[in-house]
């Protein structure tokens, strides 16, 4: 079979997604073709020599563009990955979870299986197809300083151990994981490397899931590759119950953390089963700035339930813990996104406030009780968007957002630590 594997949006790397099961298909003789439209041009005549084409949805703006581009493929098409549901009305099959052996089902019988697949499948797995992608120069890269480093991206387990209720992972895996083998990590790192990354992301929604296995793949990645530095994501629980783990990450060239604080209201924190408290978040900082690593929070400030104090109770908590520099501005107006199957759809009260289903967003829409949230929202979010536009600095866009809501001034904030120069990623989405 002739395939074309598509990815539109993989939060600014190399699409691994699609890597994998290019390779898993070219492991079986099929004839495959990768197609990264976050870095190249649609074409319609790509279909002319093609059978099936099968279309990466790991994450919600990737499902949007692949819903976009659905009505203008005329060959069968499978979507496949943790957002693949929200396209079963416009492709021919779906598929989310452990996808690849699926994703090759279908090319050879036209029949994917069930929507969600968990078994482990093929071990080990073939070496993801990245020669046939774009050059890793072109993706997102590590800003350190005043210098860029190409960054490449693995993952060494997929799904979560925990249920966060606004997550889209548990939709799927239910609070399992799915562990990525050693050799097959590493094997990954090592042509990446070859292909000039310098620095590698685990996009584990949690790397400490398997908190060991995740100890033997950094230990064995700097043995191989002294050289190189590293990103992961882990929960403030995980950062603090494995405060064991920091210093030999630290020793392995792990730069930052991103962590998903959300919200700075305990209660908030609490509906969303996050397993921490605004006190842990702070805890996480200091403990991970004991060994030299940053940490990169993301927020969920607008809920059904928010308040404007509680938006201004987050922007003072990154002034306080400075984390100015390490706050994507975007993260300041992020609204809670109700997919379908969503965790939060059974509790009533946030039930009581969705009005219907938007199709082009992928989410239930709902109103704050206080119009002025919404509206705040509405105006953080025009704020941020002016100022990346413009190219200001992130100092200047948080000064923005404090103003938007009547803080106080704090002299010298912006001058506390080294705001420019926190070790980040060029592409500031995380999820």
């Amino acid at each position: 079979m002739r395939v074309l594997v598509v990815s539109t949006y993989e939060m600014g790397h190399q699409p691994i997604h699609a890597a994998g099961p290019a390779a898993a298909l070219s492991a079986r003789g099929h004839e495959v073709r990768l197609l990264d439209l976050s870095v190249e041009r649609w074409d319609p005549g790509v279909l002319a020599d093609v059978d099936r084409v099968a279309l990466s949805v790991p994450m919600h703006t990737a499902a949007r563009l692949v819903r976009a581009l659905l009505p203008r493929i005329d060959r069968p098409t499978c979507c496949y990955g943790l957002y693949a549901a929200t396209c079963a009305d416009l492709a021919d099959a779906v598929v989310a979870g452990e996808y690849d052996d699926a994703v090759v089902a279908w090319v050879e019988t036209g029949d994917a299986g069930e929507a969600v697949q968990l078994d482990r499948g093929t071990n080990p797995r073939p070496l993801p197809e990245r020669a046939a992608l774009p050059a890793l120069q072109r993706y997102a890269h590590l800003a350190l300083g005043g210098d860029e480093r190409a960054v490449g991206y693995v993952e060494a387990s997929h799904g979560c151990a925990h249920r966060c209720r606004h997550c889209p992972v548990p939709v799927v895996y239910d609070g399992r994981i799915r562990i990525v083998t050693e050799p097959d990590v590493l094997r990954d790192v090592d042509q990446l490397v070859d292909m000039g990354a310098e620095h590698i992301t685990f996009g584990d929604p949690d790397f400490l899931n398997g908190v060991h296995h995740s100890r033997r793949v950094v230990q064995a990645m700097h043995e191989r590759h002294p050289q190189l530095t590293f990103d992961c994501t882990v929960k403030v629980e995980h950062i603090l119950r494995h405060d064991t783990v920091w210093s030999e990450f630290a020793a392995a060239g792990c730069l930052f953390v991103v962590s998903a604080f959300e919200s700075t209201d305990d209660m908030t924190l609490q509906r969303l089963d996050k397993g921490h408290t605004t006190a842990d978040a702070a805890r996480s900082v200091a403990l991970l700035r004991e060994h030299g690593i940053e940490i990169r929070p993301s927020f969920l400030p607008f809920t059904p339930w928010t308040t404007v104090d509680q938006v201004r109770d987050l922007v003072e908590f990154v002034a306080d813990h400075d984390l100015v520099g390490n706050v994507d501005p975007v993260q300041y107006t992020i609204r809670l996104l109700l997919p379908p199957g969503s965790l939060l759809l059974d509790e009533a009260d946030v039930a009581a406030t969705i009005e219907a289903y938007d199709a082009d967003a992928l989410s239930y829409t709902w109103r704050n009780a206080d119009p002025v949230v919404d509206e705040l929202q509405r105006e953080l979010a025009r704020i941020v968007e002016h100022s990346v536009m413009a190219g200001e600095p992130i100092p200047t866009t948080y000064t923005r957002v404090r103003d938007a809501l009547a803080l106080p001034a704090r002299p010298g904030l912006l001058e506390a630590g080294s705001i420019e120069g926190r070790p980040r990623l060029t592409e500031p989405w995380f999820c």
